[in-house]
C-alpha cells in the first residue's frame, strides 16, 4: 500500500514524499509528489480555482492590467477553466467571457463555454456570436501534447499560438490585448515581426507561477492597431504575393 511521508525540510516547511509502491512508476510518484508540494496547487484548492494556472493569469494581469471591468474576453484552450474564472471575477458582471476548448469545460457562472476546435472553420462564427461584439482581450493557454522532444513541442505549440493570433486579429477591437503561450525561444522571427507591426507593445514574460523547470513563456501584446489599416496591410500583402 502506498503511503505519504512528511519530511521537515526547514523552518515550518514540510515536504511530502510517497513511499514506493509497486503499481506506480517512478515518474508517476514524482508527479504526485510535485503536486502535493506545490504551493500554487494548494492555494488554488483553497481559493476554489480549477487549476494552478489561474495564478499565471493573475500575475500577468497584475503586471499589465488588461482585465478591465466590462471587457469582452475570449479564453482559448480554456479547460478546465482556471483562466476563465479569473477573467470572470476581474471584468465583473457587465463583461463577457467566452471559453473555448476541444475538451468539455464544466459550467462556470457567467461564462459561455464552447466545446470546439479553433482550427475548424465554423468555430470562429460561434465565437463571434457568443461575444456579441469585438473582443477587448484574447487569451490563449493552448499547448500541444508534449512529445518529450523540445524542438518538436515548441513548433507544435507555436502553430497553435499562430492560430490563436489569427483569431485575435479577426476578433480584437483597436487597442485590444492578446496573451498567448509559447515555449522557450519565444515567437519566431516572422511571427514576432507581425506582432510588432500589429500591436504597440510586445513582451515575453515568464510569470512566477510557471514552474522553474517549465520552458513555457507568455507573449503579451497590447495596443492592437486593428481596424481598416490592418485590413489594408493584409490585402496589400496578398496582392504582393500574387504571381
Amino acid at each position: 500500500m502506498e503511503t505519504a511521508i512528511v519530511v521537515r525540510s526547514g523552518r515550518n516547511d514540510t515536504a511530502v514524499r510517497l513511499k514506493s509502491a509497486r503499481k506506480r512508476t517512478a515518474s508517476s510518484r514524482q508527479w504526485i509528489e510535485r503536486q502535493l508540494n506545490d504551493p500554487y496547487v494548494r492555494e488554488a484548492k483553497d481559493k476554489g480555482y480549477r487549476s494552478r494556472a489561474a495564478f499565471k493569469l493573475l500575475e500577468l494581469d497584475a503586471k499589465f492590467r488588461f482585465l478591465r471591468k466590462g471587457a469582452r474576453v475570449l479564453d482559448l484552450g480554456a479547460a478546465p477553466g482556471g483562466w476563465s474564472q479569473v477573467a470572470r471575477a476581474r471584468i465583473g458582471e457587465n463583461g463577457i467571457v467566452v471559453a473555448v476548448d476541444v475538451l468539455a469545460t464544466e459550467p462556470i457562472a457567467g461564462v459561455t463555454a464552447i466545446e470546439a476546435d479553433l482550427l475548424e472553420p465554423e468555430t470562429l462564427a460561434q465565437i463571434k456570436a457568443a461575444l456579441a461584439g469585438p473582443a477587448d482581450i484574447v487569451l490563449s493557454d493552448m499547448a500541444a501534447p508534449t512529445t518529450g522532444h523540445r524542438a518538436t513541442d515548441h513548433l507544435r505549440t507555436l502553430a497553435l499560438f499562430e492560430a490563436a493570433l489569427d483569431a485575435a486579429e479577426d476578433i480584437l477591437k483597436p487597442g485590444g490585448t492578446f496573451v498567448g503561450k509559447v515555449f522557450q525561444g519565444g515567437a519566431s522571427g516572422p511571427l514576432l515581426a507581425r506582432l510588432k507591426r500589429d500591436f504597440s507593445s510586445v513582451r515575453h514574460v515568464k510569470p512566477p507561477a510557471s514552474r522553474k523547470e517549465s520552458v513555457e513563456l507568455y507573449l503579451v501584446a497590447t495596443g492592437y492597431r486593428g481596424g481598416a489599416d490592418t485590413e489594408h496591410r493584409k490585402q496589400g500583402s496578398e496582392r504582393g504575393s500574387d504571381p
